[in-house]
């Protein structure tokens, strides 16, 4: 495909993704709140594919970072400190709203920070041993956020953080329904449009990281961590880096998914949400870009589209299996018949495994 060609795709992949929840709004705003969400864990993907596809290191606790940046939008756009500690209260009379412009850095930072804490103890472990250190790090976090309500309630426990504010920007709120010339435009397609933006800075970003020198020094670090060192790179630093770089994208993403929800709790960032982050780089293609917007995209919105496919199954059983757990079986089934079919993953990178052919000689 020639430059013209790639121009003309990219433009006509912007206009659809434009255009896309206009449509679908017709439908209802369930279908557009099914893209909002699959927006928001392609932000999760490509962050831990820094991590794992990138450095190569197993991160089974990412979804820490999701919580991080959820919590931390929660305590600053809900009247949930002033409420419980009456100093906050004099400070800001009105209740702390914290605006856009800040919130992003924010949640960067704060994750960040988290994410280079983590890699601190773990840049002498490797494979098992890695996952379970980082496996044991979010759950931690999740009981931490279960049990913060006494003495002092920070988190408010098991109950959560309702009440949390909407995105506001430019006089905009995005809680609220906008009337553009006689149309409607319900919240969460204004929602839809904030994550496409994110996503697209995102993926520059992951992409320019991908082919500097950062990018090449993960890589060597991932396909031979001794050789890397041996070549002068300090491994140490790249590793720490790679967390905490990783880890920011999370922050960015649990700050947006406790705004669109307007309620957060220690349920939302489980075990199975980390698991499901893996398998998304996994199943889309480990270290690109492409395959893991892809594989995000799938296991976002399949548990959603396959309501419509349980509801049926389920009363040819009369009713002796659970909807939701048929669900998750026929995802199981699609995830093993994929690997099974595409052990590299449904848009592997092309230079992964490739072996180059020399002059003269065999491949």
């Amino acid at each position: 495909m020639n430059s013209r060609h790639r121009l003309i795709a990219i433009v006509l992949a912007a206009i659809g993704l434009l255009v896309l929840p206009l449509i679908l709004q017709g439908y209802g705003n369930a279908w557009v709140r099914i893209l909002d969400m699959a927006l928001l864990f392609v932000l999760l993907a490509l962050g831990l594919n820094i991590v794992v596809g990138y450095a190569g290191l197993l991160d089974l606790g990412f979804v820490a970072f999701f919580a991080i940046g959820a919590y931390m939008f929660g305590l600053l756009a809900s009247p949930h400190l002033s409420d419980h500690f009456p100093a906050f209260a004099a400070m800001f009379p009105n209740g702390l709203h914290t605006p856009l412009w800040l919130v992003i850095p924010l949640g960067a930072l704060l994750a960040g920070a988290f994410g280079v804490l983590l890699g601190a103890p773990t840049l002498r472990l490797r494979g098992d041993y890695l996952a379970i250190v980082t496996l044991g790090f979010g759950e931690i976090i999740r009981v931490f956020l279960n049990n913060l309500d006494h003495p002092v309630n920070i988190t408010n426990g098991p109950k959560g953080i309702g009440q949390i504010d909407s995105i506001k920007f430019f006089g905009f709120d995005l809680g609220k329904k906008l009337n553009i010339l006689g149309f409607d435009v319900a919240p969460v397609t204004m929602y839809y449009y904030l994550f496409l933006a994110l996503v697209v800075v995102s993926v520059v970003i992951c992409h320019r990281i991908e082919f500097s020198r950062i990018g090449r020094a993960w890589m060597a670090i991932r396909e031979d961590e001794i050789a890397a060192k041996a070549m002068g790179i300090n491994t140490r630093n790249m590793k720490l880096l790679a967390f905490g770089m990783g880890a920011t994208f999370g922050g960015v993403s649990g700050a947006m998914f406790a705004a669109f929800q307007g309620f957060i709790s220690p349920e939302s960032f489980s075990l199975m949400e980390s698991v499901m982050i893996v398998a998304m780089v996994v199943l889309g293609g480990i270290g690109h870009l492409p395959g893991v917007i892809l594989g995000a995209v799938l296991l976002a919105s399949l548990p959603e589209v396959l309501r419509y496919v349980a509801g049926p199954l389920q009363s040819m059983t009369d009713g002796r299996l659970d909807a939701s757990i048929l669900r998750q079986l026929l995802i199981a089934l699609a995830m093993i018949v994929v690997m099974l079919l595409r052990p590299r993953g449904l848009w592997p990178s092309p230079e992964h495994g490739k072996v180059r052919r020399t002059k003269g000689g065999p491949a």
